[in-house]
């Protein structure tokens, strides 16, 4: 059977450093960080005070408050971008076979801030269950997708993806292999994720997850750092538009890039910690380098799970010298995380778009807040530290990972 090849055609983007994809490049390549003081609760009681919120934004800008109470900030998130990549391809609704357009969407926690006020509220209470009727729906995670389709009419596939922090990119993949079995002509995919309440600091806190630098928020994330101590959570959504090659080609579409491969790998060593040796990492990008036949000196540009923990960074970076050998000293890796913070579910699906867009601009967004070299990490590599390089981009990686030992990644090719 001949696969088809699938590429991208639009994309849509609400993020810590920008509510749309144009204000999120220009911050990523500027090196600005997205990390601050915690506005959504009061934090006085917890351990750590900030994080990477999404700043400036009304969700009555785009949808009437009866509706947006109906949702969850998760999914209010996902709508958001999703409009704004559908508007981006230019989808004309009107003349596109709707049952062959899907939506894939992942994300990792769900309606967490809908559930904890939810049951705050009857434990509060007289013990009388009054429970909001859209309580569920507001919670679990598929209604991302499912409104997603119920606003434009898509009837193609339609489901939502669970692999911790790997979520979106999990979700793309999936997209990916529909498309180009010939299952879809067009796929929404992404992801969007918002945990920044009172349960998603405090269970990260209780884990030791978190950083807990509050006298300089805006520094805290800084992957691949000597005295890096805990991730920065973040929030937002990221949208991107899959279609086949030939359906984007007749429709007269604009390409950003393709899509020739996604992988797949499971740790299988423990809920949260990644293997020691790195096995699993080392796996899943065999794997899509082996699905897009694409050899590892091809690859330009990593853009790194890199989450600013002390035992996850070093491990990435041994299987990448592990898989990619003396190359790995001729292409930039960088972590976006150092200026979105972790947005967990979506994360990688703002990764890809930072991959995307590193393609179409010939430019490596950098990984921020260096200060002092680790001795456990080989510093010969290039990090791209504190500032954007210019470089020839024909090959992007993604790597996105989450606790369960999920592994997942992505590449994309500049389109010719």
């Amino acid at each position: 059977m001949q696969l088809k090849r699938v590429v991208v055609t639009g994309l849509g983007a609400l993020t810590p450093i920008g509510n749309t994809v144009n204000d999120y490049w220009e911050a990523l390549k500027n090196g600005v960080s997205g990390s601050a003081l915690i506005t959504k609760f009061d934090t006085t009681k917890f351990k750590t005070k900030f994080a990477c919120e999404v700043k400036n934004f009304n969700i009555e800008n785009f949808m009437d408050r009866k509706e947006a109470r109906r949702l969850d900030p998760f999914c209010q998130y996902a709508m958001v971008a999703a409009d704004e990549a559908v508007k981006d391809a230019g989808l004309d609704i009107e003349r596109i076979n709707l049952d062959r357009v899907g939506v894939i969407w992942g994300a990792g926690i769900g309606g967490i801030k809908n559930f904890q006020d939810e049951v705050s509220s009857f434990a509060k209470g007289d013990g009388t269950p009054r429970y909001n009727p859209f309580f569920i729906t507001k919670m679990i995670i598929d209604l991302s997708a499912g409104n997603i389709s119920m606003k434009y009419g898509f009837r193609g596939v339609n489901f939502s993806t669970v692999s911790a922090c790997a979520s979106s990119t999990n979700a793309i993949v999936d997209a990916f292999n529909y498309i180009r079995l010939g299952k879809a002509n067009i796929i929404v995919t992404g992801g969007s994720e918002m945990a920044t309440c009172e349960a998603g600091i405090g269970g990260f806190n209780a884990m030791k997850a978190l950083s807990e630098r509050n006298d300089s928020p805006e520094t805290a994330s800084r992957p691949y750092d000597k005295d890096r101590e805990g991730f920065v959570l973040g929030e937002g959504a990221g949208a991107i538009i899959l279609e086949e090659l030939e359906h984007a080609k007749a429709r007269g579409a604009t390409i950003y890039a393709e899509l020739v491969g996604g992988g797949m790998s499971a740790d299988a060593y423990h809920i949260s910690a990644p293997h020691p040796e790195g096995l699993g990492v080392i796996a899943v990008m065999k794997n899509v380098l082996e699905d897009a036949n694409i050899a590892p000196e091809e690859v330009d540009y990593i853009n790194t799970h890199g989450t600013s923990t002390p035992i996850g960074d070093p491990q990435e970076i041994k299987a990448i010298q592990n898989v990619f050998g003396l190359h790995a000293y001729e292409l930039n890796i960088s972590s976006t995380k150092s200026m979105t913070g972790h947005l967990l579910g979506a994360a990688g699906a703002i990764e890809a778009i930072a991959s995307i867009l590193a393609i179409k601009y010939q430019t490596v967004p950098p990984t921020i807040n260096h200060f002092t070299d680790d001795e456990e990490i080989d510093n010969q590599l290039n990090f791209t530290f504190n500032k954007a390089q210019e470089r020839k981009i024909d090959v992007a990686l993604s790597n996105t990972f989450g606790f369960g030992g999920h592994n997942c990644s992505v590449l994309f090719k500049k389109y010719n």
